[in-house]
C-alpha cells in the first residue's frame, strides 16, 4: 500500500497499521485520517488478513490533532471552508463538514470487521487517546502517556469517546480523566483499566504480535468477527432479549458451519483446529444485523 502518513505491513496473516509523522510525534492530520479510515476498508476487504496491530512510529503513539494552525486549529469553517447554513442562518449541523475527524476514525475501527490491538508506545493524548477506545485489546509501553486534554484545549471530548470512554472504564473514571484533562502514566491507565496490561519498551510489539497470532492460530475468524459486534453492540442493548436473538441466529448459523464441526472434532481429537471460513467472504447472511429496522 502506499501510504504517506502511515505505514501498512502484512506478515503472516497479521497486518500492522504504524502511525508515521515520528517528526511530530504522530500527531493526526487530514491525510492521516483518510489514510487510516482507507486501511481499515483494505483490510476489511482481504480475506486473508486475520488480525491488525495499531502503533505508532518513534517516541510517540499520537500526540492528538496536528496543531500546525496554531490558534486556528479547530476552527472548521477556516479549515475546511465555512459549513451549510439553514435559512435562518444557523449552522446546519447535518453537513458532512462539521463531522469531526477523530470521530471518523474512531467509527471505522468500530465497524472494522477483524480484531484490533493497540500497541501504544509513547504519547497518546487527544485523539491518540480516543482512537484507541473502539479497538478491543490495548496494551501499553513502560513509556506511554495518556490524555483526554479536551477539557484543557477549550474543547469537548471527540472520536464518540463521550460513548466509548464510560463503557471501557466506567463513568466515574471517565468523568475524572475526562474533566481534570491531565496527562497519566500506563500505570494510571491499567488501575483505571483503559489498558489490559504493560510491557517493557521492547516488549510491546513482540507482545501484540503474540496476541495476534494467538488469535489467528487458535479462533475461528468469522466467529471472531460476530462476536467483536455482539458485544460491542449489545452494550447499547436496553434488554438480555436482544442478546438471545442475535446468540439465537449466531449459534443457528454457526452451528452448521464447517468451522463448528472443526472446532468439535478437534477438541475430541486433541489435536489443533483448522478453521477455514475466512471473513469478509464468508460471513452469515444476518450480518450486519444492526443496520435493520428491527428484528424478524
Amino acid at each position: 500500500m502506499a501510504y504517506e502518513t502511515i505505514k501498512y505491513e502484512i506478515a503472516d496473516q497479521i497486518l500492522t497499521i504504524t502511525l508515521n509523522r515520528p517528526e511530530k510525534l504522530n500527531a493526526c492530520n487530514a491525510l492521516m485520517e483518510r489514510e487510516v479510515v482507507d486501511a481499515f476498508d483494505c483490510a476489511d476487504r482481504d480475506n486473508d488478513i486475520l488480525a491488525i496491530i495499531v502503533t505508532g512510529q518513534g517516541r510517540g503513539f499520537c500526540a492528538g490533532a496536528d496543531l500546525s494552525l496554531g490558534a486556528d486549529t479547530f476552527d472548521r469553517d477556516v479549515r475546511r471552508g465555512p459549513v451549510k447554513r439553514l435559512p435562518d442562518g444557523k449552522v446546519d449541523y447535518s453537513d458532512p463538514m462539521v463531522s469531526d475527524g477523530g470521530g471518523k476514525i474512531a467509527m471505522r475501527i468500530f465497524r472494522c470487521l477483524k480484531p484490533v490491538i493497540a500497541a501504544v508506545n509513547g504519547a497518546a493524548v487527544g485523539m491518540g487517546a480516543t482512537m484507541q477506545l473502539p479497538m478491543d485489546i490495548r496494551i501499553a509501553s513502560q513509556a506511554a502517556r495518556f490524555g483526554f486534554v479536551f477539557s484543557q484545549r477549550g474543547l469537548v471530548p471527540e472520536g464518540a469517546s463521550s460513548w466509548f470512554l464510560p463503557r471501557v472504564v466506567g463513568i466515574a473514571q471517565a468523568l475524572d480523566w475526562s474533566l481534570t484533562g491531565r496527562v497519566f502514566t500506563a500505570e494510571e491507565a491499567l488501575a483505571g483499566r483503559l489498558v489490559s496490561k504493560i510491557v517493557p519498551p521492547d516488549q510491546l510489539l513482540p507482545t501484540a504480535r503474540a496476541l495476534a497470532r494467538e488469535i489467528a492460530d487458535k479462533t475461528a475468524p468469522v466467529s471472531i468477527t460476530i462476536i467483536r459486534q455482539m458485544m460491542w453492540r449489545m452494550l447499547g442493548a436496553d434488554d438480555p432479549m436482544e442478546a438471545h436473538k442475535i446468540e439465537s441466529r449466531g449459534m443457528y448459523s454457526r452451528g452448521r458451519s464447517a468451522d463448528a464441526k472443526e472446532g468439535v472434532m478437534a477438541f475430541l481429537e486433541k489435536r489443533p483446529a483448522v478453521f477455514k471460513d475466512r471473513v469478509p467472504a464468508d460471513l452469515p447472511d444476518y450480518f450486519p444485523w444492526w443496520t435493520e429496522r428491527e428484528y424478524k
